[in-house]
Parts: C-alpha cells; sequence; structure tokens
C-alpha cells in the first residue's frame, strides 16, 4: 500500500498481484513490467514476477490508515482475476466494510466474474466499481457493469487504441481517458477523445482526462510528460459526485 502518482487517485492498494492478458488493451500492460523491474530488485511479494499471487499480509493495510483516502484496488491485479477465489474476495470486502472512511476504486476488464461475484452479495456504499473498455470491441462490459446496484459507476479508457463510437452512459457517474505510454505505445487520435468528451458532455457525465501517453495530440511521439494532458488546450479533470459521505471509523 502506498500514495501513487495515478492522478484520479491518491493511493494503492493491492490484496494480490499478477495478472493474465485478456483483450488486446492488455497487450503492453504496464502492471507487467513493473512487476518483472521488482522482481528483478528482490521486492518482496514479487518474488514470482507477474504470475497471479495471493497476499493475504495485505489484507488489512487500510485499516492502519485513519485520514479518509481514495484507494486504487489492485493496481498491479484484476481484483476479479479468473484464480482468485471469491472466498478470498470477502476477506477484501470486508476490510472494505471495516474502513468506511476510506472510498475504494475498483477497475476490472473481467465483467462475467464481477456481475457473478456481486449477484449474490451487496456492492459497499464505499465503492466505486469500474470497467476498462479501450476500443469498441469491449463495449459490452459496460451493459454488465449497469446491471450492478452500487454508488459510483466508472469507466477507464485507457489506453485508448481506437474509437469507441457512440456510447451509453446511463447510470454511468464517471470517465476517464488515457493513451498508453511505453517504447511500444499506440497513438491515441484525437478526435477519439473528442468523440468521448462531447458524448460525457451530452449526458452529463464527470470527465476525466489523464494524459496523452508516448503520442501527443499533435501525432508526434515523444516523453509523455513533455506531451502533458490537455485537450483542447486545457485540463479536464472533473470528478464524481458522490451521494454518501466520508464515515469515521470505529
Amino acid at each position: 500500500m502506498k500514495t501513487t502518482k495515478i492522478e484520479w487517485t491518491e493511493a494503492t492498494w493491492n490484496p494480490s498481484i499478477g495478472c493474465s492478458k485478456v483483450t488486446a488493451g492488455c497487450k503492453n500492460c504496464y502492471a507487467e513490467v513493473m512487476a518483472r523491474r521488482l522482481q528483478a530488485m528482490g521486492t518482496v511479494g514479487y518474488e514470482k514476477g507477474f504470475e497471479f499471487t495471493l497476499l493475504p499480509d495485505r489484507l488489512t493495510q487500510p485499516m492502519s490508515v485513519k485520514k479518509p483516502t481514495k484507494f486504487f484496488v489492485n493496481s498491479m491485479s484484476d481484483l476479479f482475476h479468473e484464480e482468485m477465489p471469491f472466498e478470498y474476495l470477502d476477506l477484501v470486502f470486508d476490510t472494505i466494510r471495516k474502513t468506511p472512511q476510506h472510498h475504494y476504486q475498483i477497475l476490472t476488464k473481467r465483467e462475467h466474474i464481477l456481475h457473478e461475484y456481486f449477484s449474490k452479495r451487496n456492492v459497499p456504499e464505499n465503492v466505486w466499481l469500474g470497467v476498462t473498455v479501450e476500443h469498441a470491441n469491449t463495449k459490452h462490459r459496460i451493459d454488465f457493469l449497469r446491471k450492478i446496484d452500487t454508488n459510483i459507476r466508472f469507466l477507464s479508457i485507457e489506453p485508448l487504441i481506437g474509437d469507441v463510437g457512440e456510447l451509453d452512459l446511463t447510470g454511468i457517474h464517471w470517465v476517464i481517458v488515457g493513451g498508453e505510454s511505453g517504447m511500444s505505445a499506440r497513438p491515441m487520435k484525437p478526435e477519439w477523445v473528442a468523440n468521448i468528451q462531447k458524448q460525457c458532455k451530452e449526458q452529463n457525465v464527470a470527465f476525466f482526462f489523464k494524459q496523452w501517453g508516448t503520442w501527443g495530440e499533435d501525432g508526434v511521439k515523444r516523453n509523455k510528460k513533455e506531451n502533458g494532458s490537455k485537450l483542447f488546450g486545457q485540463e479536464w479533470k472533473e470528478e464524481p459526485k458522490c451521494n454518501f459521505n466520508y464515515k469515521i471509523a470505529i
């Protein structure tokens, strides 16, 4: 558990790590690169690199944090991975329920498992549920997310590697968009981003533009810091409106 440079959250919590590729958006996974690096450094927990691994010793980490914090859960994995036991997920959500002062942002590419798990369980009110939609062929994930009763539903359209086309954002509160980073990054076209921003505005959904990534708005490949995070010459860092307040842990 640590603070993070991810702009749309405040800290990360990884009660499990490691993953496997499911769609084209996984091709240049940042978490896989980071896990291999941590393995080479001898970092505890990464002895198996990016192999899916449960880390029970991390289950209660958020309980030691009293300050209200937004946690991105499993930045180094997918909480709803095929190898994740539902019994272990129950322990994760037990910690979440015991720390109502925090918000927990959970993102998955495995919408079927997400839906199966919550078909017999309630979502804690301090959880934000999201799915990744990196191109038009993954839009079906939104329909699964929409079926789940939760306070905040969000989409991570990152890395955006193709035009998503028309979006039905009914029941969605937040959309995050970003380009891909790294030596093998795929370009993100400005018109793809503009299409999403326009639809968010029309459907009254908060729009958060994270970054251009390795390819700039001008189509030039350079350091992502130089490309920045401005769209149409301005920053777009809208946040969803939460319909509940932070609570004090007892």
